[in-house]
Order: C-alpha cells, then structure tokens, then sequence
C-alpha cells in the first residue's frame, strides 16, 4: 500500500533547485524534479552500497536517518553530506507518533536532531516512523522548524521483492514532484535479510525517472509543513 493522496507536496516546495556546478548536462539542470528517499538508516553494508548507486547514476537523493544510528556512523553521513545528498530527521525511537506522548515525541525529536547535528547535519525536514502523525505532530514540527515529508510513491522495499518488480509498481504512477519511498537499513517489519534489491533499483529508478524527462534531486532543505490528515497507519517496514 502506497502513501496517502494527501500527503503529496507541491513540486516546487519540495524540490531542491539544480547546483549551478553540477557537472550534469543542462537539459538536465532544467528537468523538474522527482525525490528518490531512503529511510531507516544509516547502515554500514547497504548505505555505501546506495550511495555508490547514487554516484554511478549521477543522481541526489534524500536520507532519512535513525539518529542513534548516524552517531553510530557519522562517517556515512558526512559521505552523504560531502555527495550531495540531503539528511533529514527520521527517528530517534522507530515508534509510531500515536503511540507516544507529545512529550515523548518533542523528546525524541530533539534528541534526534542534536545527534544529526554532531554528524554535520542540519536537518530541516521530518519524516516520522511509518508516516505515522498524533495530533501533535505537527505542532511540534513547526516548534522546531521542521517541515514534515511522506512520499507519493512506495516501492514496499521492506518486503523484498526483486527490483524490476518494484520498479514495475511504481513506474505508472511517477511524475513531477513524486516522492519515491526506499529504505537503506533494515527497521522494524521488514521480511528481507538485506537491501541489495534496494541498491539494484536506483539505477533502474534513475533511468525511468529520466525517460520521463525529469531528474532525480534531493527534497527541498526549506522547511515545508505539509497537510497530515490521513497518515499512512497501515503501511509496514518505515
């Protein structure tokens, strides 16, 4: 099952404009955007696999990190950073927002955002666990200055399936302003032992994203708070 209708962002908030020293073509440059997005990492086997993805296709993305992981491994978050990418807030604790307190959530944000910081990121968007939002998500987002991210497109990584299959899901449904769901770690309900379809996909995903004549770029770092009606509740493996 596939994020909520309404939480789809408007393109061009949510789009990080081209770099004017890319080394990508101009055509390129002036293609509008789709938003390739992983989540519940970093992970020390498969976020360098992703990011070596990423480079071969020429192509930014977005990192949506468990906190207590990027202390773990602020060396993959820095290579991100140093690539292009953009980090963002994920999680502290991998817990649906309705199942905490306001200020357990406030709590875990801010610890979320000052181990990002000791990584060199400086998050302006938040996505939390399985796009899950209590009535006080938002709120607390914007106390912080965080837009809160979903996603338009899933690819139920989570799940394992091979990588054509994922990207035969999905490939129908992507346009300008999509954000597409992937994950570079293993959370909570995930069925797969690795993510290696996940870093066989980006290439795949790359070149569709580009047949259709736009570029994969990073979510914009504006922050952006979006409508949260309708969180995706059901969804498993975010």
């Amino acid at each position: 099952m596939s994020g909520p209708a309404t939480n789809r962002i408007i393109p061009e908030t949510v789009l990080e404009p081209p770099r004017q020293s890319s080394s990508v073509e101009e055509p390129r440059e002036a293609a509008p955007g789709v938003a390739m997005t992983f989540d519940d990492g970093p992970d020390p086997i498969w976020t360098p696999l992703v990011l070596r993805a990423l480079e071969e296709a020429e192509a930014r993305a977005t990192f949506f990190a468990v906190a207590p992981l990027a202390r773990r491994y602020p060396g993959l978050i820095r290579s991100a950073l140093g690539n292009g990418h953009r980090v963002e807030l994920h999680c502290s604790r991998h817990v649906r927002h309705t199942e905490m307190t306001r200020d357990e959530v406030e709590q875990d944000a801010r610890a979320g955002l000052r181990d990002l910081a000791e990584a060199c990121a400086s998050p302006t968007l938040w996505r939390p666990p399985w796009g899950v939002c209590a009535p006080w998500t938002q709120e607390v987002a914007a106390d912080m200055g965080l837009g809160l991210a979903f996603w338009t497109e899933d690819t139920h990584d989570w799940r394992g399936d091979a990588a054509g299959e994922m990207l035969d899901g999905i490939g129908d449904d992507i346009g300008p302003g999509s954000v597409v769901l992937m994950h570079d770690g293993l959370g909570p309900g995930a069925r797969r032992k690795g993510c290696e379809q996940t870093v066989a996909l980006v290439g795949k995903l790359s070149r569709r994203i580009r047949e259709l004549g736009c570029e994969p770029r990073p979510m914009s770092p504006i922050p952006h708070v979006t409508d949260v009606t309708g969180g995706a509740d059901s969804l498993e493996g975010k």
